[in-house]
């Protein structure tokens, strides 16, 4: 299957806890690559998300993590961290390297178990499993415990997930996505218009649509939200280029989940820039967004 994984110099590792409900997942690329970030929901729970922004001190980035647990998740991250600290990767401070691992977590506390989020030997055992060859296997990610369409509450939710695609340019340009799709709103099938995952009826035959919900007004704000993407490329971005690909690469999330981008949610795009193909940014933010909906869908298919 098309997964970010294509992207040379990239691997991808998940370790899961199936009874909890809960993982986490890391993105490896072989050499620090170039990071950015775009942050577009307004629940987000992140770790050294600040230093991809313009104007910070260090440019590249070892591997960013994707953790279930919420806050208490974040924890997973410094398993990472150890584990590159272990192979003396990281930004050199002169005293010793200093491993960059920013990451996101998604709120999957309701699912499984309120008491067991991903630790640090979890994060840390995702990256012994890192690879190259992308096993789709959405129950041993960081998607363990992703819903979609929560707005008339858990019990009526569908299956989210760990989803992945990729698009290969002219040139040999090769842009990857790795999403854990986790949202309030519906998927939506961007061509059709169909919902595919999103809040089910009684029957669970069909689907209600999310707005339909919303225009009746919530009962409480529901918990539990936020997806994440990585997006991966060959092409050669400095920082400010990376920050744009991601803007635009969260227009994939805008075409795919009903709605998106809510006070609930965390939504959250990374960016990892590792070769050195030369291409346009507005070419590769647009192939991103489409390369980020295509992983949408995958999560759900």
């Amino acid at each position: 299957m098309l997964s970010i994984c294509d992207v040379p110099g990239i691997r991808v590792g998940h370790q899961s806890d199936p009874d909890a409900r809960t993982g986490c997942s890391v993105v490896l690329p072989d050499a620090p690559a170039v990071g950015g970030v775009d942050v577009r929901g307004s629940a987000p729970g992140t770790r050294e998300v600040e230093l991809l922004h313009p104007v910070r001190l260090v440019q590249r980035v070892d591997a960013v993590g994707l953790c279930g647990g919420s806050a208490f998740g974040l924890d997973a991250i410094s398993g990472m961290h150890r584990y590159l600290a272990e192979q003396n990767r990281g930004f050199d401070t002169g005293v010793r390297r200093v491993p960059i691992v920013p990451g996101a977590v998604l709120f999957d506390l309701g699912v499984g178990r309120a008491d067991a989020w991903p630790d640090a030997q979890m994060g840390y055992n995702a990256c012994l499993n890192a690879s190259d060859h992308y096993d789709h296997d959405t129950a041993a990610s960081a998607g363990c415990g992703a819903t979609a369409g929560k707005a008339a509450g858990m019990a009526s939710a569908s299956r989210g997930g760990m989803g992945t695609s990729s698009v290969t340019l002219p040139g040999d340009i090769v842009i990857g996505a790795l999403i854990a799709v986790n949202p309030l709103g519906e998927i939506i099938h961007p061509e059709t218009g169909e919902i595919v995952a999103g809040i089910q009826n009684e029957t669970r035959d069909a689907f209600i649509p999310t707005l339909s919900v919303l225009k009746q007004g919530l009962a409480h704000p529901p918990a539990g939200n936020t997806t994440l993407a990585v997006v991966a490329t060959n092409a050669t971005l400095n920082r400010e280029q990376a920050v744009k690909v991601a803007q635009m690469a969260q227009d994939g999330l805008a075409r795919t989940i009903r709605p998106a981008h809510t006070l609930w949610d965390g939504d959250i795009v990374f960016v990892l820039s590792c070769g050195t193909r030369q291409a346009d940014v507005s070419v590769i933010g647009a192939f991103a967004a489409e390369t980020v909906a295509a992983g949408i869908l995958n999560a759900v298919a």
